[in-house]
């Protein structure tokens, strides 16, 4: 696999592409190492189709530079078009032919061996397919058009895949259905760049890049993601008797305890804390010296709805 010298899959740097005086993404930067699912998350309109455009080569950046296995988009061989699968945001393939005869058009514009037939059923077992390959495209629900998208993007076997908001508009269930693809695939030593704006998928990926409004604001893991919202791990206590304003005060002087203590219900606090590992046993310890009973002491892992919102209040405080 031809990778830039730093090993990395992907990288951009100082990207930002603007039609006529619309700022689509502006002076991006991060890079993607081999082998990782990397989720670019954001809400609808804040760059994220752009950014797949100008990775896939499709859109030129109107200042910085990127590369991907190596090479700038505008300049890829044939060979290296072939390492990489793109499933867009919107599906792209002809409703008037069969679930096969579509996947077996794409495999036709890669140069697949004429004698797939056995790759193009394992594909369509993969996207639980195989027993509607006969009906025509515009024949089939949404979600199924999706994974024949999926389907397609994968004909080739290639290395480095970009999914475009992949599970837009589908249900929960087949949402999750799409996730254990993306990690069997990631198993397999692919690379995954996944669009979307569903926040909780954050938890599938290695590394997270969150966009807002153009704007790259980080990149970090989920459990990052959490501590860079909250600045720390969150912890719930419950005691058996409500903890009073005195009490609280003194918990500030708690080894780990920092930021905000917040009254959940009557005997329930929620406390951010350097790490729960530690500052769980020294809160067991604090309850005990103020014979205080303890129902239970737990870490709470905020939903990155929260994370999300979290982090676009504070990296852009004035908008």
């Amino acid at each position: 696999m031809e990778l830039a010298q730093n090993g990395m899959i992907i990288e951009a740097k100082g990207v930002t592409k603007q039609f006529g005086n619309e700022v689509a993404v502006q002076d991006i930067t991060f890079e993607i190492p081999q082998g990782t699912i990397f989720g670019f998350i954001g809400p609808s309109g804040c760059g994220k189709t752009t950014t797949v455009r100008l990775l896939t080569g499709l859109y030129e950046p109107s200042a910085g530079e990127v590369w991907v296995l190596g090479k700038h988009p505008k300049k890829f061989s044939q060979h290296i078009q072939r390492k990489i699968g793109y499933m867009p945001q919107l599906f792209a393939l002809y409703q008037d032919l069969s679930v096969w005869e579509n996947i077996n058009f794409a495999a036709s514009l890669y140069g697949v061996s004429l004698r797939r037939g056995r790759r193009l059923n394992h594909l369509l077992d993969f996207v639980e397919l195989n027993e509607h390959k006969h009906k025509l495209a515009r024949n089939i629900s949404g979600g199924m058009q999706r994974r024949l998208s999926l389907a397609a993007a994968l004909v080739h076997n290639p290395e480095l895949i970009f999914l475009d908001e992949p599970t837009a508009g589908i249900d929960p269930v087949l949402r999750r259905k799409f996730w254990d693809h993306f990690k069997e695939l990631q198993n397999q030593g692919r690379t995954l760049f996944v669009t979307t704006q569903y926040v909780g998928e954050a938890a599938y990926c290695d590394y997270v890049g969150v966009l807002s409004q153009g704007r790259l604001l980080m990149i970090e893991t989920p459990d990052g993601l959490r501590q860079r919202a909250f600045g720390g791990e969150v912890v719930d206590l419950r005691t058996a008797e409500r903890i009073g304003y005195g009490d609280l005060q003194q918990l500030y002087q708690v080894p780990g305890v920092q930021g905000e203590i917040q009254r959940i219900d009557n005997s329930t606090i929620r406390l951010t804390v350097d790490e729960a590992s530690t500052a769980m046993p020294a809160l067991l310890e604090w309850c005990q010296a103020q014979n205080l009973k303890v129902e239970s002491i737990q870490e709470y892992l905020p939903p990155f709805d929260d994370v999300f919102v979290e982090l676009v209040k504070k990296e852009t405080p004035n908008e």
